[in-house]
């Protein structure tokens, strides 16, 4: 019998993938993720021991991983394919020790993309199983163990049953909060700016604005103010005192990062973190491209660095030279700093080819992989591409104390904007004479506006984002768990596409920051997130991470146990009347959620659904999937373009389609009161158990 390979990774999606690449010799099996993890049903781990986690195979992988183990009894050598991350190898660890495979053995392969040579290329290079890699997910896990495991059981019995905290949610919970305060708080101020429209000798008029009162950049505050700098301008002879003329340029912006493709895909394309990073994962794992075969289409979607592979730059250029001419690629690559703290494992997101346009497999691709694949494709291409080129103009002109501007900014060459238009803020139109310095200018007519400060927005998808890569806060790869724990905790919820807290919400922060300060300060959850990555690098011993944040959370536990009253929540105002009796509307919270009832009860029992969006799109026309109410109480999920499409279902739907006959996928529980996930179409028996 020929000697074969076994090659494990993570999905059965990969896998397809490659085993198209490597043919005969190689069995592809996937784990489906994590095999390992700490028990639900307790703590799982020995804070008396050096915090050693007692690990169990998880529920419902007892049969896959015994077909693993056979697999590599019959193969001549295992190969650990997981994800290049610190998941990928706590999954590749746990791997080695349930098949047995001797400990410093090169078992452990990465890519970074799924093409063919990336991954024959990794086979020839494989390496051991990099411990400290594995001890920062370890970290990580028994860290938010500890916090999860003990704070929600108080949070159930002091607030509500359901909820949870967490290392990571609470701190962004917290910054929710915070910035709806800044809201609540803020007092507007009057302010007023002055534009003028000032002519030349020959007649020939532009605007200027009003910007200095002596060496001082000038604050308008009252209407009086204003008046009395109009007649000073009226009485003053104006000016030319300088004459600015520049050529700017505009680089590019770097390929993109995790954060940053959440961020540009939520302006950009109106997705939620959750659903750009869905479909990234269906780019890089590889889909069907015609005679191509099956193709990974971007670089590994986790990633912090702005690092691009020397042999890609090349590739970009070639083709930005004979796409677009010369004059649009540099002389060399463009290079881009990380910022401080990148974890460089991995390149930046990329498309595996730049050859591989948008368009020539637009056919093979849905929408959304169609969109975020050309997103992808145009910030790579434009990164390697020559910057834009402005003409400015600055013209500053002098009225007795106070001083004017006029400038003007208009694109001479588009460079890297040939591809990717991002801001055109750069280009002020505004027409300006030719002017000399000491040349008289007269004023023709004074424009005020009135102004009133504004407070803070709420936090959209990609500020909230924004903040917690400045911060340090998490990884962006957790954003988007993060962001659906929170929703459905009801800790926040989305209004206008902001993230608006609720009264829950402020309860468990405020009784958080009262009992448990370190749990929720930014700071202290930015330095865990040094320290892991210290681990990681082998400077920091993960137990001594661990102990340090523990002993004083439990010192706090105990006492807060003791201390915390039951929390009453109060209803929340719906912001509309009964329509049977007239009486305002509350939110109240019940056992299936919250529902609107009016304040009339018992006297009036009418009551009202909450429609909430679940984040899937209908599979029929498109449209947002709602968590609806029946009439008898009982959560149903519907479109929300009712009557139009009737698409309707007693199960939640995930982002999933089924692989049988492309319908659906709807989670369901079993008789074992487990989780599963089944195809909606109820002629196809498609099942499968949901991943931890």
């Amino acid at each position: 019998m020929a000697a074969t390979t076994l090659l494990i990774v993570e999905s059965a999606a990969k896998a397809k993938t490659i085993g198209k690449f490597l043919g005969k010799g190689y069995t592809i099996k996937a784990s489906v993720g994590h095999i390992k993890d700490l028990p639900k049903s307790k703590l799982g781990i020995d804070v008396d021991n050096n915090f050693e986690p007692r690990y169990i195979t998880i529920r419902g992988k007892g049969t896959l991983l015994k077909e693993i183990k056979e697999e590599a009894q019959k193969a001549s050598r295992v190969l650990l394919a997981t994800d290049p991350d610190r998941e990928g190898e706590a999954i590749a660890w746990h791997l080695q020790n349930a098949i047995k495979i001797p400990q410093g053995e090169k078992c452990r392969i990465e890519f970074n993309e799924i093409t063919k040579d990336a991954v024959k290329s990794a086979i020839k290079n494989s390496r051991q199983v990099d411990m400290d890699r594995v001890n920062a997910q370890q970290a990580r896990r028994v860290l938010d163990r500890l916090v999860g495991y003990n704070l929600s059981p108080l949070l159930w019995s002091k607030v509500r049953k359901g909820l949870s905290a967490g290392r990571v949610q609470s701190v962004v919970v917290r910054l929710i909060c915070e910035r709806e305060e800044e809201i609540r708080n803020f007092i507007s101020e009057e302010y007023w700016t002055i534009e003028v429209v000032l002519a030349t000798t020959d007649d020939q008029s532009f605007i200027a604005r009003l910007s200095t009162k002596g060496d001082q950049k000038i604050e308008i505050g009252s209407e009086q103010q204003k008046d009395e700098i109009i007649n000073s301008l009226g009485d003053s002879k104006l000016k030319v005192t300088k004459v600015e003329k520049k050529e700017k340029r505009k680089k590019a912006a770097p390929p993109f990062i995790t954060s940053t493709l959440q961020q540009e895909a939520a302006r950009r394309l109106n997705f939620y973190s959750k659903r750009t990073m869905k479909v990234a994962q269906e780019l890089y794992e590889g889909l069907e491209i015609g005679k191509q075969g099956t193709v990974g289409l971007i670089t590994y979607l986790r990633t912090d660095s702005t690092r691009v592979a020397g042999t890609a730059q090349m590739e970009a250029l070639d083709y930005i030279r004979f796409q677009y001419g010369e004059q649009f690629a540099p002389n060399s690559p463009n290079e881009y700093k990380n910022k401080q703290g990148t974890q460089d494992a991995h390149e930046a997101i990329r498309p595996t080819s730049a050859t591989r346009t948008p368009e020539s497999i637009k056919q093979f691709l849905s929408r959304d992989q169609y969109r975020l694949y050309k997103l992808i494709w145009d910030r790579f291409i434009a990164s390697q591409m020559t910057p834009a080129v402005y003409d400015t103009i600055t013209v500053d002109i002098v009225a007795g104390d106070y001083g004017l501007r006029a400038s003007s900014s208009q694109l001479k060459f588009a460079g890297y904007k040939k591809v990717y238009k991002d801001s055109e803020e750069e280009e002020v139109k505004n027409f300006i004479p030719q002017l000399k310095k000491g040349e008289e200018v007269f004023l023709q007519e004074t424009r005020p506006e009135q102004h009133f400060t504004q407070p803070p927005p709420r936090f959209s998808e990609a500020s909230l984002i924004k903040l917690l890569e400045e911060k340090n806060i998490g990884r962006p790869s957790t954003y988007a768990p993060i962001i659906d724990t929170i929703l459905k905790r009801n800790y926040v919820e989305r209004q206008n596409k902001q993230f608006a807290p609720t009264e829950l919400g402020f309860i468990v922060v405020d009784l958080l920051k009262n009992n448990f300060n370190d749990i929720v300060d930014v700071e202290f959850t930015a330095r865990m997130e040094e320290n892991l990555d210290m681990v990681e690098e082998g400077e920091m011993n993960w137990t001594q991470v661990v102990d340090t944040f523990y002993r004083p959370f439990a010192a706090d536990l105990e006492k807060a146990s003791a201390m915390i009253e039951k929390v009453e929540i109060k209803d929340e105002e719906a912001g509309k009347d009964c329509p049977e009796c007239g009486k305002a509307m509350l939110i109240k919270h019940g056992r299936f959620g919250k529902f609107m009832a009016c304040s009339g009860f018992p006297d009036c029992r009418h009551t009202e659904s909450l429609t909430e969006e679940v984040g899937v799109d209908c599979p029929l026309c498109g449209g947002a999937i709602l968590a609806l109410k029946s009439k008898k109480g009982r959560r149903f999920y519907g479109c929300s373009k009712y009557p139009d499409c009737q698409f309707r279902s007693w199960n939640k739907p995930i982002a999933e389609k089924c692989p049988t006959c492309g319908d659906i996928l709807v989670e369901k529980q079993n008789r074992n009161k487990e989780i599963e996930a089944i195809c909606h179409n109820p002629e196809c028996k498609y099942s499968k158990e949901m991943r931890a």
